[in-house]
């Protein structure tokens, strides 16, 4: 799927948005990807965008899930 985020959306929340929308529960821990790269949750969607985009002008981002308790 595509996103159109806020430029000063925080890694951490833009995952908060993607646990939103996927319906993602609680004990599930869910990891994001920039070129294989796990970024900071504290860095910017924008930062990341103007550093690690493609020429097609897309920044694409890679997520894995997993269960935090073992179920």
């Amino acid at each position: 799927k595509k996103f159109l985020v806020l430029a000063d959306l925080t890694v951490g929340q833009f995952v908060y948005v993607i646990r939103k929308r996927i319906k993602l529960s609680p004990e599930k821990a869910i990891f994001i990807f920039i070129n294989n790269v796990l970024p900071p949750t504290a860095a910017l969607m924008s930062n990341n965008y103007k550093e690690q985009k493609y020429s097609n002008g897309f920044l694409y981002i890679t997520y894995s899930g997993e269960n935090t308790f073992g179920e």
